[in-house]
């Protein structure tokens, strides 16, 4: 009985250390998350004048212009398969470098480990203004393709082709690092086992490393995609206003036209995107746990 209630006099104890260990980064959710949110969700609800005031109204006149204009549904769909696409390229250059950096030992490992996070040392600002000067008709890829014969310049910018070279470069550290982090379920020996009994360097590849690896190309997948839907700098820039993003046409809507309650409703359908996109996410890893 003294030992029974001893352990029952204990439970407060430790439900109250585990509430207080919660409570500071529930505070930060809160205050910088849900809050935010919140107000987003009463500023897409708000009436606003031609000048972009708003008046103080409530009125879902912006959310039903969203739903039922066809532009705004044709932007949702061109942003997800645009944003899929710069995944899908993002991870196949990624996954054979991540894959031999997880395999690297010693000064060498840590040589690449520099080389993949130092990118993230410089803004995306200028590192897509470095593809600018990649990319235009006066840049680096067309001088050569000229020096070699090439009568009429590429057009590698203000197009999908520029957004999505430049932001496959610009996300190839997060999905890198996420492989890498995803790869710690890799065992030297079965591949050893495997070669052992006659197995091909691709039969061995395609059956242990790549089944193996599953966890860590789920979540640098769901990191690029959410960074490609959010990002509006590098399409901006690249694009020069030809590629019609949800995130572009945000900004355009807030600081452009100063409609916010249209941006905010815009906003929100980008956090919805999100949210299906980490639950798409949980279910795989669900499955695959």
């Amino acid at each position: 009985m003294t030992a029974t209630a001893g352990s029952a006099a204990d439970r407060p104890a430790g439900g109250g250390l585990v509430v207080a260990l919660l409570l500071p980064i529930a505070l930060v959710n809160l205050v910088g998350f849900l809050l935010p949110v919140f107000n987003l969700a009463l500023i897409s609800l708000q009436e606003v004048q031609a000048s972009g005031a708003m008046t103080g109204g409530w009125s879902t006149a912006k959310w039903v212009s969203v739903v039922t204009d066809d532009f705004y549904w044709e932007l949702l769909w061109n942003t997800i398969r645009t944003s899929l696409g710069i995944t899908l390229a993002t991870l196949l250059v990624s996954y054979p470098i991540a894959l031999y950096l997880h395999r690297s030992s010693g000064l060498w490992r840590s040589v690449l480990l520099v080389m993949v996070i130092s990118p993230l040392l410089l803004s995306a600002v200028v590192r897509t203004y470095g593809w600018i000067a990649i990319l235009s008709d006066q840049g680096v890829v067309n001088s050569v393709l000229k020096a070699f014969g090439a009568a009429e310049p590429w057009r590698l910018m203000f197009n999908l082709t520029g957004v999505t070279i430049g932001l496959t470069e610009i996300l190839m550290p997060y999905m890198i690092l996420a492989l890498v982090a995803g790869f710690g379920r890799l065992d030297p020996r079965a591949e050893e086992a495997a070669a052992t009994l006659g197995a091909s360097p691709f039969r061995v590849f395609r059956r242990i490393v790549l089944p193996l690896s599953v966890p860590g190309i789920a979540l640098g997948s769901l990191l690029t995609f959410v960074l490609a839907v959010s990002s509006f700098i590098t399409p901006k820039l690249l694009g020069g206003g030809r590629v019609f993003l949800l995130a572009t046409e945000v900004y355009d809507q807030a600081i452009v036209t100063l409609d916010w309650p249209l941006a905010a409703t815009l906003s929100m359908i980008v956090l919805v995107v999100f949210g299906i996109a980490i639950a798409v996410y949980g279910r795989l890893v669900r499955s695959i746990g």
